[in-house]
């Protein structure tokens, strides 16, 4: 058969098309707590990949994610780092779970401690953008980056971080659709990370738009490269 780029172009869009469901992947646990150290490692290097994504939308200079935001204005007023500004508003979130009756799994905590630290590392040795066309390189690459992250640890069954527990613990409970109180989470976050000097902008428009596709592209061909 004579090879031909529409070939090639069907062949990306099969394996870039959307994943609509979570897949049960080889490492996948069958608990929050069902350790070993394959799992562990699919994890932690999920993160990590998350957190550098994070620090590359941070040194765009063109607009954090919104949680990012909120953590950048808070570390300013509070005269720390903006990695461990994450860390306490990642924990705090957590805290928020005990009156939800939500319960955290080892990858709960994991989420906490090295995003936060991936974070640091990345804003401390990733160049700011210089001018604003890098800039919007940073944030696409970062968005990709938080979507494959995100699908390594979200597909290790170890548990979903506080952000993620805070939107599914309250949709359980008040029966509000899953969308609309992410929206209300992510709005009042947004807001309020504004409010307290944190940055907004064409950045932080284009995480709202792609970072859901990102993460359904990478659950597709992670899928795919696993034969789920």
């Amino acid at each position: 058969m004579q090879y031909t780029p529409l070939m090639s172009l069907n062949s990306i869009a099969h394996w870039l098309r959307p994943h609509k469901t979570i897949p049960v992947m080889p490492w996948t646990g069958n608990g929050r707590w069902d350790l070993s150290i394959k799992r562990t490692l699919i994890l932690t290097f999920g993160l990590i990949i998350f957190g550098l994504g994070d620090s590359l939308l941070i040194q765009s200079h063109i607009g954090n994610a919104p949680w990012s935001v909120l953590a950048q204005g808070a570390a300013q007023h509070l005269h720390i780092t903006l990695g461990w500004s994450t860390f306490i508003m990642s924990s705090l979130v957590l805290l928020i779970w005990i009156p939800l009756g939500e319960k955290p799994g080892f990858g709960t905590l994991m989420n906490i401690v090295f995003i936060a630290a991936a974070i640091e590392f990345g804003v401390l040795y990733i160049p700011v953008a210089h001018n604003y066309f890098l800039g919007i390189i940073y944030c696409f690459i970062g968005i990709a980056m938080v979507g494959m992250g995100s699908t390594f640890y979200i597909t290790c069954g170890l548990g979903p971080g506080p952000r993620d527990g805070l939107m599914t613990a309250i949709h359980h409970k008040t029966g509000i659709r899953v969308g609309r109180v992410r929206l209300a989470i992510e709005a009042t976050v947004l807001i309020l990370g504004a409010l307290l000097g944190g940055r907004v902008g064409l950045g932080t428009a284009l995480f709202a738009l792609f970072i859901g596709q990102s993460i359904a592209i990478s659950l597709g061909v992670v899928s795919r490269i696993t034969g789920k």
